[in-house]
């Protein structure tokens, strides 16, 4: 634990500031709230993921309300999927708070590792949805496909959570949804989904820690409002371009901690 309640509460913040900022233009704040709890915390790698997913959830819950339009005509879709969503993101949860927390601790490096690899890759793979995007509507087979890869993502998502966006965005390509706009408001939903069924089973386990938690919420909605309203200066592939930068380099340094540990 940081011994300066002071700073500590100042950067939790500022990191959950940038988050919010960087979740409204490119995605991947996670990367930011996450370390800056583990440090926080004392290296509860579950106590920091539980609150981390907590602190963003108010900025997700924002940005369904906004992709409510590109909803309306969607309800099939979404139920189809919230199945999943609420059941693997309870299942990722209870893996993450009821197995030893020295388990998850090993998985923080490869679990940054994969989120930072999915950023690196959305901008290929969303350019190939663009082009590859399914016409017409899916096969019952491909509707299953796409259902139970739509559970593990959920299985990861409530266990760690960052890069689930993407993943989604791939599967419901095959869906016939719509354009990229409309996949992105189911993503967002999806995405809620997951978040909240993980967040009841990290309450329920006590492994939120409330006041980082609340006042984290805050800054991450402010600094959605303003990422929101910055966006459209700031270019998005400079700003992932420092996500996917930050990503690797923590990546590199839990996996050094480890060999060093």
């Amino acid at each position: 634990m940081m011994n300066d309640p002071v700073l500590t509460y100042f950067l939790l913040c500022s990191s959950a500031f940038l988050a919010g900022a960087i979740n409204a233009v490119a995605g991947g704040g996670t990367l930011l709230t996450f370390p800056a709890l583990m440090a926080a915390l004392s290296g509860n790698g579950v106590l920091a993921n539980g609150t981390s997913t907590v602190a963003i959830m108010p900025g997700s819950l924002a940005s369904s309300w906004g992709y409510r339009r590109e909803l309306a005509d969607k309800r099939a879709v979404l139920l189809k999927m919230l199945g999943p969503c609420i059941v693997g993101g309870v299942a990722g949860a209870l893996l993450a708070t009821e197995l030893p927390p020295r388990y998850f601790n090993m998985m923080v490096p490869w679990l940054i590792l994969t989120a930072a690899l999915l950023f690196l890759l959305q901008r290929p793979i969303q350019r190939w949805l663009g082009h590859h995007h399914t016409q017409g509507p899916p096969t019952k087979r491909t509707v299953i496909m796409v259902v139970a890869f739509q559970l593990l993502v959920a299985i990861y998502g409530g266990y760690f959570g960052a890069g689930i966006g993407i993943l989604m965005l791939t599967a419901l390509a095959f869906m016939s949804v719509g354009n990229i706009h409309v996949m992105n408001a189911l993503k967002t939903v999806l995405a809620v989904a997951i978040n909240a069924s993980a967040i009841a089973i990290f309450i329920i386990k006590d492994q939120v820690k409330w006041d980082y938690a609340l006042a984290m919420a805050a800054a991450a909605v402010a600094g959605g409002y303003l990422g929101a309203r910055i966006g459209r200066r700031a270019h998005p592939s400079v700003i992932r371009g420092i996500v996917i930068a930050i990503g690797f380099g923590l990546a590199a340094y839990y996996f050094w901690q480890q060999w060093a540990g």
